[in-house]
């Protein structure tokens, strides 16, 4: 396959970037889409041309590093999946393909394709945790009883990666699926109930300090979130919000 390349290259936070186009041939469709990328730096580096810089880590769908916005759609052009699991299968030959970073205020460029996303840490730092009392004889957590419902729900929640597809594909860049995953992942478990209050109340606060936009409901982020976290999680953590307010 040959491609053409249109990839957006900034040397760094405060410098102006601008689109590069590149060509890059015999590309298999089994190659991963950072396969691709690869292949394509290796060229650059032999030409003497600085390497497109690019986030990953586990490249198994895991750790949401990639965060690449192909075509217009935070991923490309596939559904729950992430930019690591997007095989170039997807693209045929003599295709255009455009790549961004994450477009957010909130997750400003560090280089080309990479940006700062330690927003998400500092709200997970504000209260994605519970505390729990380890002196003593510390209850084993598979003896407290809890329903299958309310345990299937917090697993749901808890597959979110945190990769900022929501923020990216929302046009107000609403964190507010990444957050209210954090929160239903422990809200819906006996064990995080004592600082459920506090949670809620830390991390919507963190969120607007970080200058997320708030959410409009258009669904855009469940239907780009590569784990399918759905917007009812959005619901539910306005619900706590109202109840720690009050």
């Amino acid at each position: 396959m040959k491609l053409y390349l249109k990839i957006w290259r900034q040397t760094n936070a405060d410098s102006n970037g601008s689109f590069q186009n590149y060509e890059i041939d015999e590309i298999t469709p089994d190659m991963s889409f950072l396969e691709m990328m690869d292949v394509l730096n290796e060229k650059l580096i032999i030409e003497g041309v600085d390497p497109v810089a690019f986030d990953h880590d586990c490249r198994e769908g895991i750790c949401g590093s990639c965060s690449l916005f192909i075509n217009g759609r935070a991923h490309g052009p596939d559904t729950g999946i992430t930019t690591c699991q997007l095989h170039m299968r997807k693209f045929q030959d003599g295709d255009s393909i455009v790549i961004e970073p994450f477009r957010a205020s909130s997750f400003p460029v560090i280089k080309d394709l990479v940006v700062d996303r330690t927003s998400f840490d500092r709200i997970q730092h504000a209260g994605g945790y519970i505390s729990i009392n380890t002196s003593g004889n510390t209850q084993d957590a598979n003896t407290i009883p809890i329903r299958k419902e309310d345990a299937d729900n917090a697993f749901d929640a808890a597959t979110c990666i945190g990769c900022g597809a929501c923020v990216a594909t929302c046009k107000n860049a609403s964190a507010m699926l990444f957050v209210s995953a954090k929160v239903s992942q422990f809200s819906y478990l006996p064990q995080g109930q004592v600082e459920a209050k506090d949670r809620v109340l830390n991390m919507v606060k963190q969120m607007d300090e970080e200058g997320f936009g708030n959410c409009t409901n258009t669904g855009a982020c469940e239907v780009e979130c590569p784990k399918g976290i759905s917007i009812k999680n959005i619901a539910r953590m306005n619900k706590e919000f109202l109840k720690a307010k009050l």
